[in-house]
């Protein structure tokens, strides 16, 4: 690890998942694998990641339900690391969010709840409240 150039392999994931959507979900998942087999700091990670969820945060994409997932899931995962290295992008990010779930036509039910969650999410210190759990969480009964 310490003869590779991480900036260098995470800006080749990102090229590549930038051309390719279905391989963003992947490169999500390589770079989250990088930091933790490695355990090495994710400076040289932060801004192809950011590029990445920039990507996935696009309106185009937010009509997807499984590029949506994608997006929640890696901001789960690294959001908080992320927004304490570059908070600045992280919240234009959000404004994207934000508007992607203001959007009148295009989202689905299940995308429009789970990018409220992730707004709720970060709203919350990156932590689930229990009123939150609860709501999003909890199976409804008949």
């Amino acid at each position: 690890p310490g003869a590779v150039d991480l900036e260098k392999v995470a800006n080749v994931i990102v090229d590549h998942s930038l051309q390719d959507c279905v391989f963003s979900k992947e490169a999500g998942r390589m770079c989250y694998a990088i930091i933790q087999v490695n355990n090495m700091p994710m400076m040289a990670l932060v801004n192809p990641v950011y590029d990445c969820l920039f990507r996935l945060a696009q309106p185009d994409s937010l009509s997807k339900e499984e590029e949506v997932d994608c997006l929640v899931l890696q901001l789960h995962r690294v959001g908080e690391q992320l927004e304490k290295m570059n908070g600045q992008r992280m919240d234009e990010l959000f404004v994207l969010i934000r508007d992607g779930f203001l959007l009148p036509t295009g989202l689905s039910s299940l995308a429009q709840l789970l990018l409220l969650e992730i707004i709720e999410f970060r709203a919350a210190g990156w932590k689930t409240t229990p009123a939150a759990h609860k709501y999003y969480y909890s199976e409804v009964s008949d």
